[in-house]
């Protein structure tokens, strides 16, 4: 069944509901009709089974049929701190993060960022929303994740929350595999996930993270691309603390 946020206006069940913004898409681009059901999702973990009463080009209406929990949410909240990369690179991040589990995204302006500064990152916003919300619809979430303003380092390093972790690859062999990281003491509700730009964390950067509580961990014995680097460990995070079992 094809799901879609609709938070605005609230959704109960019953009623008659404005689908006039999913019109074209509804019927253009995936040819329902009348009598067919979809999936409304209210961004708050609940989903409404709605059938399309009238459909049109340019406008439609729905009839909801009952309120149930959304399902696809993970157990942990992973914020994920990402140095502003490449357009192409940095929305490839976006789609696949929220697959994943992803539940905040905050871009991070660091001394090796290359897109600067943040009046040209927040440009991109509705796209990067857009891009959000489609993720999500596709792969089951129950709510969208949210996209924190561009913050600087100091400011990034201060905002995170729970269980704060730094791929830093600079460490060599000193560095804490990030599985041990993530089975030392009881699992976190909440998880930050600091990733540096394409030429890596600046080694003062990183010394200022380390004195602000984050622990730097290594992926490996390879060095991989930051794009890279985000998605393997948010997938591992996910993994070892419940979810992608």
């Amino acid at each position: 069944m094809h799901r879609f946020f609709l938070p605005h206006p609230p959704i109960a069940p019953g009623q008659s509901v404005d689908l006039a913004a999913l019109a074209h898409q509804l019927y253009s681009v995936l040819r329902l009709s009348p009598g067919d059901s979809i999936l409304l999702l209210d961004d708050t973990g609940y989903a409404y089974p709605t059938e399309i009463v009238q459909l049109a080009r340019s406008n439609a209406q729905g009839h909801v049929l009952e309120k149930q929990a959304a399902t696809g949410e993970p157990p942990i909240h992973l914020s994920l701190y990402l140095c502003a990369l490449k357009a192409d690179k940095f929305e490839w991040v976006l789609q696949k993060g929220v697959e994943i589990g992803v539940s905040r995204f905050v871009p991070v302006i660091s001394s090796r960022t290359i897109v600067r500064p943040a009046e040209k990152i927040s440009r991109k916003y509705d796209r990067w929303q857009a891009i959000i919300r489609e993720a999500a619809e596709q792969c089951g979430r129950g709510r969208l994740p949210t996209l924190a303003e561009p913050l600087g380092w100091s400011a990034a390093l201060a905002d995170a929350t729970g269980l704060r972790l730094m791929p830093w690859e600079a460490l060599g062999g000193e560095a804490l595999p990030l599985g041990a990281a993530l089975t030392r003491g009881q699992s976190p509700a909440a998880c930050s996930l600091l990733v540096g730009p394409e030429g890596g964390i600046d080694d003062a950067e990183a010394a200022d993270a380390v004195a602000a509580g984050w622990l730097a961990v290594t992926l490996g014995p390879r060095i991989l691309r930051a794009e890279t680097a985000a998605l393997t460990a948010a997938g591992l995070i996910m993994h070892r603390l419940g979810d992608l079992g």
